[in-house]
Formats: C-alpha cells, sequence, structure tokens
C-alpha cells in the first residue's frame, strides 16, 4: 500500500463559487503550511487541533494567489482514516489549478482517480460495498436511487451480508470442532438442525438476488420504447415527458425517421426514454431503416408505450406492433381522446394477452399523463420503494456473489437430503462464506480492487 501524500482537486472542474482542494497522507499539513499564511500569523497547521478551519492565504513565493479557509482532520477521523487537509478557495479552474500545481511543487503527488476512496478502503474505514456505494451516490439519477445509495454507504448491505457470513462461519466451526473431538461435541440431529438454517440463508439471499432487476431499474432506470404508427403522438408525448420541444411533430406521416433518445425524471423515477419511427409497411429507404431500428429497439426494451389513434381503426400495422408488443412490460396509449373515438380500450384488450393497462391520453389537452405516471411506478415498483428500509442490490458484481453463495448453500440442502457426511456441509459451507466475502472485499484480487476504483472520478 502506498502512503504517500496525494492531492486533487475534490470538486467540480467548473466555476463556481467555492473549490477544494484535497490534500491527504502523513505529510499533508506540512505541505499546505509551505503555501499558506494563516491570518493571525501564528498558527501552523501541523500543530492545529483535528476538525478546524484556519482563515488565511495561499501564497506562491511572495504572491498571493488566493483568499483561503483551510480544514485540518488528523486520522482516523478523516474520510481516508490519514491526515487530511482541504482547501477552500475560490472555484475558478485557473486558481485551482495553481493552488493544485503548488500543492505537488511542495512534496505532494497527483491522486489516482478513487485513490481517496480506495485508501479509506485499506485503511479499514470502510468495506468495498461502501466504496461502491461511493460513486453510486455521485452518479444518482434520482432521489429513490440516491436514498438507495446512500444507505448501502452506511453500511446496510454490508451489514446484511456480514450477518450471512457469521451466520455460516458458525456452522463451519460447530462441523469442524465436532469432527476433531467427537466425544465432546455431538453432531447427532445436527442436520436436520442445519437444514432449517440453510432453508433461512436460501430464502434470504434469494430475496437479495431478485431485488436486482429493481435495484438496476432504480440505478440506471428504465429503458423505455414509445412505439406506434406514423402520426398517433409519438414525438408529441416525448415533447410533453421532456417538457421540451425535442421531437418534430407535423400532420405529416414519417416525420420521425430515426430514434430519439431522452433521460427524463419522473418523480423520482427515471425514464431512459426512445421515440422511433412510426411502423408501418413503406417503401422509403430510409423510413423502412427506422422502423427496423423501432422494431429492434422495443424488442430491447424494459417497458413499451404503445401509442395508439384512437380516431382512426386499427389495421395491419397496428396488429403487427401488438405482436411486437406480447410478453413485454407495456402500457397502451390510448390516444387523441379530443376527438371521436373509433377505436376503444375493449377492441385492444381483446387482441393483448394478460392485464395490459390501457389508458385514455390526449397530448393535445395533456390529459391522461397523471394516470400514466402513476401506471409506471405500480409496473416496476409496488409497494417497495416506498420501504426506506429494504436492501436492494444494484450492483451487477454483488448480484454474481450473491448467486455464487446460493447455489452452494444449495448444494449444502442436497448433501443434508441426501445423507452425506457432515464434512461435505463444511466445503459448501466454506464456499458460500467466501462467495459473501467477495461483496465486502474480504475475498478479492489486486486487479479487481484496481478496476474498481479506477473507474471514479478524480479526487474521490
Amino acid at each position: 500500500m502506498r502512503t504517500d501524500t496525494i492531492a486533487a482537486i475534490a470538486t467540480g472542474m467548473s466555476n463556481s463559487g467555492i473549490g477544494i482542494v484535497r490534500v491527504s497522507g502523513e505529510n499533508s499539513a506540512d505541505i499546505v503550511d509551505k503555501i499558506f499564511r494563516p491570518g493571525n500569523k501564528r498558527t501552523k497547521l501541523t500543530h492545529a487541533e483535528s476538525h478546524t478551519i484556519h482563515y488565511g492565504h495561499i501564497f506562491d513565493g511572495e504572491e498571493m494567489l488566493d483568499e483561503v479557509m483551510v480544514s485540518v482532520m488528523k486520522r482516523p477521523r478523516s474520510f481516508t482514516a490519514e491526515n487530511t487537509v482541504e482547501i477552500n478557495c475560490h472555484g475558478g479552474i485557473l486558481i485551482m489549478n495553481r493552488i493544485l500545481e503548488l500543492v505537488i511543487r511542495s512534496g505532494a503527488r497527483l491522486a489516482e482517480p478513487g485513490e481517496f476512496t480506495r485508501r479509506a478502503y485499506l485503511n479499514g474505514r470502510i468495506d468495498l460495498a461502501q466504496a461502491e456505494a461511493v460513486i453510486d451516490v455521485i452518479s444518482s439519477k434520482n432521489d429513490m436511487a440516491l436514498s438507495g445509495s446512500v444507505r448501502q454507504l452506511k453500511g446496510s448491505v454490508s451489514k446484511k451480508i456480514k450477518e450471512f457470513r457469521e451466520e455460516i462461519l458458525y456452522e463451519i466451526a460447530y462441523i469442524e470442532s465436532a469432527l476433531d473431538d467427537p466425544e465432546h461435541i455431538s453432531l447427532e440431529d445436527y442436520p436436520s438442525r442445519l437444514s432449517v438454517k440453510i432453508e433461512e440463508l436460501i430464502k434470504s439471499t434469494g430475496g437479495l438476488i431478485s431485488s436486482f432487476d429493481n435495484g438496476k431499474i432504480l440505478k440506471e432506470g428504465i429503458n423505455t420504447v414509445i412505439v406506434g404508427k406514423p402520426n398517433v403522438g409519438k414525438s408529441s408525448l416525448l415533447n410533453l415527458l421532456v417538457g421540451k420541444e425535442r421531437a418534430i411533430v407535423t400532420d405529416k406521416a414519417g416525420t420521425t425517421r430515426d430514434i430519439i433518445e431522452e433521460c427524463i425524471n419522473l418523480h423520482g423515477i427515471s425514464l431512459n426514454i426512445i421515440d422511433t419511427a412510426g411502423i408501418r409497411f413503406t417503401e422509403d429507404i430510409v423510413e423502412k431503416i427506422g422502423v427496423e431500428r423501432a422494431r429492434r429497439t422495443a424488442q430491447d426494451a424494459d417497458l413499451v408505450i404503445y401509442v395508439v389513434d384512437s380516431s382512426v381503426e386499427l389495421n395491419e400495422n397496428d396488429y403487427e406492433i401488438l405482436e411486437l408488443i406480447q410478453d413485454k412490460k407495456c402500457i397502451i396509449l390510448l390516444n387523441k381522446t379530443d376527438l371521436e373515438s373509433v377505436v376503444t380500450a375493449e377492441d385492444l384488450k381483446s387482441r393483448v394477452e394478460g392485464d395490459v393497462s390501457i389508458i385514455k391520453t390526449s397530448t393535445r389537452d395533456n390529459t391522461g399523463i397523471d394516470e400514466f405516471e402513476k401506471e409506471i411506478k405500480r409496473m416496476f415498483f409496488g409497494g417497495l420503494i416506498r420501504n426506506n428500509e429494504e436492501i436492494i442490490i444494484t450492483n451487477l458484481r454483488h448480484k454474481e456473489a450473491l448467486m455464487n453463495a446460493h447455489e452452494s448453500l444449495l448444494q449444502v440442502k442436497k448433501s443434508i437430503e441426501n445423507n452425506m457426511p457432515e464434512d461435505f456441509y463444511s466445503i459448501d459451507l466454506m464456499n458460500a462464506y467466501s462467495s459473501l466475502g467477495f461483496i465486502i472485499g474480504e475475498e478479492v484480487e489486486e486487479d479487481l480492487i484496481n478496476k474498481i476504483f479506477s473507474e471514479f472520478c478524480m479526487g474521490k
């Protein structure tokens, strides 16, 4: 582990009111003391108490660069669990870079991406799951994703994983002790007792695994595709949801010829919306390419919004779309209800298998949109997002580790059912224990650590 002193700009690289240059390592206060002149002319940062703030100026030789506030946090009570100094300066890109260059010239090294958080992990302040939550907090797209990431940062996932591991480790220790000292520790009736515990663990790990689909949607958003015939109101719907004229809307059919993508926040849910070319038979080569892209995009979507013009009778293009959306999560919007309707909800229900929601809308009058938004929330989350204590897995690496642990626990269950010797239980229990350790960083290789932290932004 490298223990030298590192520095980086910890705030965004854009002009702003305040900028922070973070310095972490054994010599952080000594280094900043070389360029910082306190307002009272007496206080040295190396002698300052932890968690104090000091007013003064940054100097490059005899040139005064900026008026600053400098905070001092001594180990282990800092983010990195190392001595840390943060220079709060004005937030201009030029001045932040000048101060960072001064710090580096004075003895620090430019931090690598994610190196501050990596040091927090290596110094035992946070585990690997919490470290990954840091970048999730930074990149959160909506309130629910942010709330879940903050819970994980506080240790919600880590605490549950550690509970699982403690329960598994107890069983491993019991088996090994009984095999080593059968005269004093009996394994009689132990398989039946173990079976109860294994069933609980299988159910619990399975529940976390099944939460991943919701977690992924919370984190990344719902991939949503708008489909329908030309001129049914798809682009008008996109513009209404986005809140601006994102797509060209005309009375001419086939105006949209390629996919248009936008990300919106819908009452705390992120929708990655794609408006597609109207699906119909056409001889136009360019439009034909757009129609084919619409079909492919709909097949890969989390949610399909099928827009129907209620004032025009269904035809073969609608029937093709209805075939396309079978077995997909879908909401049908019966649009243009401000006009005289010739298509009813019953007409559509008779051609769709399963429970598909059909909502009457008018993008011209802005009606039905509230109901549409509520239906999306119901379809994807139900009551789940109302429970602030719910642990949701959002990281694919965590899901894979849980699946490996789950499989090992199923193997233990199978061994019990087949009356296998107890040492068989121990092997699979140990595999489950190791797989869960992979989540919190106790069973990982350095290459993976490097990869995870390389995805962080500079200064974090």
